[in-house]
């Protein structure tokens, strides 16, 4: 039998606020010892009462906006009551009932849109760390603020399901609001799958797999529930509703514990947080900051980027923004909403402001500048080893739009437009353009045409060359490939191929 897949998907996001939800320890455990960034409001010692991060409720309204959500003027905490060594309150301070952010959807890049039903502000848990005979507990990162983003169940594919958690996780990076460090879990996706006979009107029952935090795995574990809940139906069985583990090593999902209900976490309203008033105005403020989205880059760079160059780069915020940058460089004016790199300046990145060129430039040479750049991000510096490190530190806007014009002037091959791009990374090269590195690398080519007609001539007289000449007489076409290299050969690779070969069919069909 057939069966259809349906899938929604939960998504927790920790936001990349200075300090915790609740308190004012710092956010930012990466490193730090266990246990180090903690305190008593953490743990909720009697008469320790929890204090609401301002900055996290702005992160919430730029996440949603990002998502296409509504944002809701009144929101408050609910308390869900469990208990497990990684949650010393025995609850978790959540939104159930009136969440922050609403409906909305977002947009993959094939066009389908998934709904989002609405996203709620809670504090993590901490974290077990599972031993033979032992565990052992972290409380760094309980009260780290999450938004937790639940989809409608409008996916139906384990590709979609990849897709929707890439974007999702470019839309929160791009909106500033995380880090989006996958294997540190600032992102950790909770996959609802369930089966059901083609053209049923009704849905399977879901098993739900917890806590996975990368796209291919995702993936993964979508296309093995489903193969699995298949075989258990073929079989006359019934599928149970359950939590899962999944195993990335094995590829399977393991049963944890039977799926709880509501009911199960006896939520009440949170007595010592008030609710949250939002205005029209404090919404539309916030929300005026969100920076430019992969879909508004998609928009911009599409008709110039290719489509599979531009999917890749959309990966690396820093590096559209800098399309962005050379962009307007090109055009003479300066970007109004650049990208936002929260989780790259943490890190030691660049995100000032640039010069602009005062070249002049048509709308043509526009875009071949930035498909130029764009391939040699994709192509070369993605290449490198070190392009981590590299992502730090690109080279201004000025000195790509300098590469460019010599390129284009074929004053650099594509070989001598490669090499000086990497140079451009070397810290002895640092603040250097384009042309004055490619001076002390000695390969701007020479387009001198009675330069050029010289050194043709020059080896045009050498014997070696006639029997190739005379069969290019003849009609043999490939030979002027073997005069081509004898003329870069006695100008030192200097010469410009293709005004060299111009020449040389020129005399010799004379």
């Amino acid at each position: 039998m057939k069966y259809y897949p349906t899938i929604g998907i939960e998504c927790h996001v920790q936001l990349c606020t200075k300090t915790k939800l609740f308190s004012e320890v710092d956010n930012d455990a990466r490193g730090k010892e266990p246990n180090s960034c903690v305190s008593p409001v953490d743990y909720a010692l009697p008469g320790m009462l929890p204090r609401l991060n301002k900055e996290a409720v702005r992160f919430c309204i730029l996440a949603g906006k990002a998502m296409n959500c509504e944002i809701n003027e009144f929101s408050r905490f609910d308390r869900k009551h469990y208990f497990y060594p990684d949650s010393p309150k025995g609850y978790q301070i959540t939104q159930f009932y009136q969440p922050i952010i609403g409906p909305g959807y977002v947009e993959l890049p094939s066009g389908i849109k998934v709904r989002i039903n609405h996203a709620h502000l809670e504090g993590d848990a901490g974290k077990l760390t599972h031993f033979d005979t032992y565990s052992l507990v972290d409380l760094n990162r309980v009260d780290t603020p999450l938004i937790e983003i639940v989809s409608e169940p409008d996916i139906h594919s384990s590709k979609d399901a990849h897709d929707y958690c890439k974007e999702l996780w470019r839309l929160m990076c791009y909106a500033g609001v995380t880090y989006g460090d996958l294997y540190n879990g600032n992102m950790r996706f909770d996959v609802n799958v369930s089966i059901a006979p083609e053209g049923s009107a009704e849905l399977g029952t879901r098993a739900e797999v917890k806590n996975l935090n990368s796209f291919r795995s995702v993936e993964r574990a979508v296309e093995y529930e489903i193969s699995r809940q298949s075989k258990i139906l073929d079989k006359g069985g019934r599928v149970i509703q359950e939590t899962l583990g999944w195993n990335d090593a094995t590829g399977v999902t393991t049963g944890q514990r039977s799926k709880e209900e509501a009911k199960d976490y006896r939520y009440m309203p949170e007595p010592d947080l008030p609710p949250i008033h939002l205005s029209f105005e404090f919404i539309k403020t916030e929300a005026a900051k969100l920076p430019l989205m992969p879909k508004d880059y998609r928009e911009k760079f599409g008709g110039t980027i290719k489509e599979d160059i531009l999917e890749i780069l959309l990966d690396y915020p820093p590096l559209m923004l800098k399309l962005e940058q050379l962009e307007q460089s090109l055009l003479g004016h300066a970007s109004a909403r650049p990208v936002c790199l929260r989780q790259f300046a943490s890190q030691g990145a660049s995100v000032t402001g640039e010069p602009r060129s005062s070249s002049i430039v048509t709308s043509g040479r526009s875009q071949k500048a930035l498909l130029l750049v764009a391939n040699l991000f994709a192509s070369v510096l993605l290449a490198e080893e070190k392009s981590a490190e590299y992502l730090n530190d690109l080279p201004t806007a000025a000195q790509l739009n300098d590469l460019a014009e010599m390129n284009e002037k074929k004053e650099l091959s594509s070989t001598a437009t490669k090499e000086v791009f990497l140079k451009m990374f070397d810290p002895q090269m640092k603040g250097k353009d384009a042309k004055t590195i490619a001076k002390e690398l000695g390969v701007i080519q020479e387009n001198d045409l009675g330069a050029l007609e010289a050194i043709v001539d020059t080896v045009l007289a050498k014997p070696e060359t006639q029997k190739a000449q005379e069969d290019f007489r003849n009609g043999e076409e490939k030979v002027i490939g073997f005069l081509v290299g004898q003329v870069m050969k006695e100008s030192h690779g200097k010469a410009n191929p293709s005004a060299v070969q111009e020449i040389l069919r020129k005399k010799l069909s004379n």
